[in-house]
Formats: C-alpha cells, structure tokens, sequence
C-alpha cells in the first residue's frame, strides 16, 4: 500500500471511513493517508457502555442485544477446532445470532466477499451506535466524532514518535544513573556508587537495602526519623531533620531514572531516526484520558531538557490552564461560575466572591472536585456551596450515584462505572462507598475535560497539517506540535485558533472560557 492509495482516498473528499477500530487503519496511515472523518466502532463502544472490552465480537452482542457474556469461545489454529464453529462455514454471523469467533481473524482479508461481510457489519454496528448515542443527544453524536479521530491521531503518534536530542538524553541519563553498563558487575557497581551518600549520611550503619521499604524506615528511625511510609510527599515533610533524607529523595530522583529510563530504556525506545516511541490509546477505560506507555505519560522533568525538535524545525507547546473547573462551570451550566471563568485566573474573582484569599479559593475549587472536606478545605467548600450552588450541585449529584455504585456520564456521554471493589464479610463498607463517591464527583469532571482535550487535540492535527506540523505529544493537558521552524509562530497562532473553536463547538455556546500558555520553543525544558 503507497502513496497512490492515500491520493486516492484524499480525492475521494469528506468520505467519513468506518472501522471496527483504528488500529486496523495503521497500514493506510503509513502510507500516508490523512483519514480526518472516521467513526471508530470500539471508541463508541466504550462512550456508551464504559469500560476497555471493545472488540468486534462485544460490539456486535450489543448492537443485536444478545448477551455479551455468552460470547462464542475463540477457536484453536488446527482445523477441527475450525470445523467446530456452528452453521455454514462462510456465514460471518452464526445461527444464534453472533459473530463467528474467528471472524476478525479471518473475514476481516481473506478474500473480497467475506471482506464485504465484514464491513457491512461494521457498518450495521455503527448505524445502532449512531442511534443510540443520538438518544443520550446530538453532543454523543459529536464526542464519538472526535473520539474516533483522537484513536486515528493515536496511531499517528505511535508511528511517528516523539523527537529527541539522544546525545543530551543520554547525558541527561548518564549523570542520573552513572555510565552505560556493559556486564553485570557494571551495573552492580553503579547500583552501589548511587547508594553510597545515603548510607554515608549515617555513620556506621553499614549494609543496608535502599530498595526495601522496611530496611529504609529502619534506617531512618536510626536517624530519628520515624515515617509510616517511605513515599516521596511524606519524606518531603522531614527533609531538614536529617541529612539523610535529602540524600535519600536525591537517591530516589537518580534510581527511578536509572530504573524506569535508563541504558535499557533507551535501547528499546528510541529508534535510529531519534524519535521515542511507545502504544498510545485514546482512552484510558475508565473515564476516557488518553494513555501511553514508554514513559511518554511519565517522563520526568530532569529528561525534558533531552525532548527537541529536528533540524529546522521547533516545538509549539500548549497548555491548557485551570481546564478542569472551567469545565465544571461548563458541564454544571453554572451562570456565576462561567462568569468568573471569562478571567485569565478563574481563581481570582472566585476568590473575591467568598472573600478569602486567592490560594484558598484554589484549594476550595480543587477539593470541591475531588471531594475533600476536612480541615481548611472544607470550610472553603462550604463557602463554594453558598456562592455556586449550581456548579457543586453538580458535583453532589454525581457522588451520591458514585455512592450507591450506579454509573454516571460525562459531558459528551461517557459511561463511567462506579461498581468497582467490594467488602468482605464484617468489613465496614464506609471507605468503598466513600471510594466510589469521590471516583465519581471526579469522574464527570476529568472525563469531561477529556474529551475537550481530544476535541482540541485533533482540531490542531487537522489545522497544522497544510504546514507540516505534525502533534507528537499529548500530555493531560499538554500538546506538542512539531513544525518547520519558519512556521512556528503561525502554527502557535493556529493551536489557540484551534482552541477556541473546539470550545465553542464542545460547550455549544462562549459564555466559558478556557486558556492556553502557548510558546515556540527548541526543547520542551524551555516552556514555563
């Protein structure tokens, strides 16, 4: 499949392409097809029936409105396991209504008629989606739109990459986790040189196993210092009582680098043309968040200096500000608090309105979303509760539904469950009912600026294509745009654009408004 194939399907104009998931349109990416409109079965499964299991087969049990959980069991590669299948051998669907099991296997190329079978089906799938997310509202319609597209631009920054500089990402590695090891002993000794200032940061205390949780809280009671966890936020809270523990924070920086982004890391990642790379997906299975692996979701802050654009080229970073409570004053439909979100910092005139100081006005707004009530945020909360009695009604109402374990739905129509865990006989069930509330008052929050995230993320794909840019991070909140370098400024200009359209289009109206910090730059450890 060439070039040829991808002209083709661009002379064939605004065509929108099913597909029972993106990743089988990966070979027509690679040949460089755009593929902007596209409506992605296992995407809209996952808005309207929540969770990860999206595949061919569980789309099709619900569409048909057969039982999902009796699903045919896969058949084995031997021919009688094949043989063993119900009805006519050449009937996709098999006499009790479902998809025969080897049907992604084997219709999806085997030759151009069960190909033709495969797509009708694909296409009778999305005409039931279609339907039923028209139910929950035209918004569904839209979201499944922009869902499906943010799975194509997953694929996309798969195959792609992110850019580095490797000679500085592998300096940046070498000072944190010591020189490439060649043997064994190499890596013992690296091993025992990050050791050594912690362990001389106690006289005399000899051999210890820094990578024991429970040889490390010994080592600081020899100190003085009695935590009950090692973790970084509890040490932090320590750090002027001994030496020991910033040695050990640092201690901390340098093994998770040398650990999870070391020599081997580096190895398996980065490819001869310095691009990192790792599988993206367009949601998380829960409430929607794209995901990566390869620690591009992770990476630490001490290993941006090494992410930088090509020759010629440079990096547009953007970063949305405050998304998650302009969000709610969106999704709530919260008049007063849209009306503050038209500041530069919602927080500010938030602030006013209670009369407090603008930090605790932020710690106000972020507890209301995650449910905290104690101490000084709680009283805060209670003041939000007095001012925006619209926007925290919202939030009160997704937490009782979280509480009794009944699902509840994103902005754009995402279905999120809340029935996770359970209580054992005698266990109080307080904490997971607690759990659950709290999952949910976040949930409709956080899935909801999701989907604006994604909405805005493959508005920009399409927007810098023309110029050759080309989006090869998206982080949270956070996008990288790599372009040519005498485009820069125009692409910058275009990311804010791009922006402020997919707002207006996901919120149907202006009255919120939503900021970007936006800036050209050469390394992403250039960006404030």
């Amino acid at each position: 499949m060439g070039p040829d194939v991808a002209g083709g399907l661009a002379a064939l104009g605004p065509t929108r392409w099913v597909t029972w998931s993106a990743r089988d349109l990966a070979p027509l990416l690679a040949a460089g097809a755009a593929l902007p409109r596209t409506w992605d079965v296992a995407e809209a499964h996952r808005l309207l029936h929540g969770g990860w299991r999206a595949d061919p087969a569980t789309a099709w049990a619900h569409a048909r409105g057969l039982d999902p959980g009796a699903l045919p069991a896969p058949v084995g590669d031997d021919l009688f396991a094949a043989l063993s299948e119900d009805g006519d051998p050449d009937d996709l669907v098999r006499p009790d209504g479902y998809l025969r099991a080897d049907a992604g296997a084997v219709w999806a190329g085997d030759s151009l008629a069960r190909g033709l079978a495969w797509g009708r089906a694909a296409l009778e799938v999305t005409r039931w989606q279609q339907e039923r997310l028209e139910r929950l509202g035209p918004r569904a319609v839209v979201t499944a739109h922009a869902e499906s597209a943010a799975a194509v631009l997953a694929v996309e920054l798969e195959r792609d990459g992110l850019p580095v500089d490797r000679a500085a990402l592998e300096e940046l590695v070498r000072q944190a986790a010591g020189p490439r090891p060649l043997t064994e002993a190499d890596e013992a000794r690296t091993r025992a040189e990050r050791d050594a200032p912690v362990l001389a940061s106690v006289p005399g205390i000899g051999r210890v196993d820094l990578r024991n949780p429970a040889a490390v809280r010994s080592l600081l009671a020899t100190a003085g210092v009695d935590v009950p966890s090692t973790r970084k936020s509890v040490l932090a809270e320590h750090v002027h009582r001994h030496p020991v523990v910033p040695a050990l924070l640092e201690w901390r920086r340098r093994e998770r680098i040398a650990t999870t982004y070391g020599w081997r890391w580096l190895a398996e990642h980065v490819g001869a043309d310095d691009r990192l790379r790792g599988a993206w997906t367009a949601c998380d299975g829960a409430a929607g968040r794209m995901t990566a692996q390869a620690g591009l979701h992770n990476l630490p802050a001490e290993l941006r200096p090494g992410v930088a654009a090509a020759a010629g080229h440079v990096l547009v970073r953007a970063d949305l500000g405050q998304v998650e409570p302009r969000v709610l004053a969106v999704v709530s439909g919260d008049e007063a608090f849209a009306a503050a979100s038209t500041a530069a910092d919602l927080y500010e005139p938030v602030a006013q309105r209670l009369g407090v100081e603008r930090p605790v006005a932020k710690i106000a707004v972020l507890a209301a979303m995650y449910g905290q009530r104690s101490g000084a945020a709680g009283e805060a909360l209670r003041g939000l509760e007095r001012a925006y009695p619209v926007a925290m009604g919202h939030l009160d109402r997704a937490q009782r539904e979280g509480e009794g374990g009944r699902p509840v739905r994103t902005f754009g129509g995402r279905l999120v469950r809340t029935a996770f865990g359970a209580v054992g006989p005698g266990e109080d069930p307080g904490p997971l009912i607690r759990s659950r509330g709290r999952f949910a008052r976040n949930a409709v929050i956080q899935g909801s600026a999701a989907e604006l995230f994604k909405a805005w993320a493959v508005t920009v794909r399409e927007a810098v294509r023309p110029l050759g840019g080309q989006v090869v991070l998206c982080l949270h909140d956070e996008l990288l745009v790599h372009v040519p370098q005498e485009h820069g400024e125009e692409v910058a200009r275009l990311v804010d654009e791009s922006l402020r359209l997919s707002a207006r289009r996901w919120c149907g109206h202006d009255r919120v408004r939503f900021v970007s910090d936006t800036s050209v730059v050469r390394r992403w450890s250039e960006a404030k």
